[in-house]
């Protein structure tokens, strides 16, 4: 078969009009796939925009805590270390008033074993008081019973018996009287 030279101009005409077509066809869908695409691109770059003044604000936010948990820890430190010595004021004041009541109950305790004794002392000396008194008014009582005669019999120069009767008597009484002397 011959085909004549224009058709087969107008067969090479339609393929080069489909690959035309196709051409064209093909490059308004890589035109709308490039315009998508820096779409995109666009997108993804307002996205980084967003993201890094985020991160730039949530950097200085962490800054911020940072610094006022820094800020509460000393804050807290210092008063802990005020509070320490707070407690150790109180500690040597307890342990002043400690020792001082200490020594007090210690007096308290020695003057009550003085004010005992002297209670003890003053009951005995009282008792012993009682006995000189008594012994002295014995003598006396037997002092207002002699008589001229009895003076007589107890100067009698010989025998002298009363007169050692007398002094055994006084004896007796002196002996008496010192038993109930108060030593201290």
């Amino acid at each position: 078969m011959l085909v004549s030279p224009e058709a087969r101009a107008d067969a090479e005409s339609d393929k080069l009009r489909d690959a035309l077509r196709s051409a064209t066809a093909q490059t308004r869908a890589l035109e709308d796939q490039r315009t998508a695409l820096q779409a995109k691109v666009a997108d993804a770059e307002r996205e980084k925009a967003a993201m890094t003044s985020q991160i730039a604000a949530a950097k200085a936010q962490v800054k911020e805590v940072e610094k006022t948990h820094r800020e509460a820890v000393d804050e807290f430190n210092q008063r802990l270390e005020d509070r320490n010595q707070t407690l150790e004021k109180w500690k040597s004041a307890y342990e002043e008033a400690a020792t001082v009541a200490r020594t007090k109950d210690a007096e308290r305790a020695k003057f009550e074993g003085e004010a005992t004794a002297y209670k003890a002392n003053t009951k005995s000396c009282v008792a012993k008081n009682a006995l000189l008194t008594k012994v002295g008014r014995e003598l006396l009582h037997r002092y207002e019973g002699i008589s001229f005669g009895d003076m007589v019999v107890i100067n009698e120069p010989l025998i002298g018996a009363r007169r050692v009767q007398i002094q055994n008597l006084l004896q007796d009484y002196d002996d008496k009287l010192l038993e109930q002397k108060v030593t201290p």
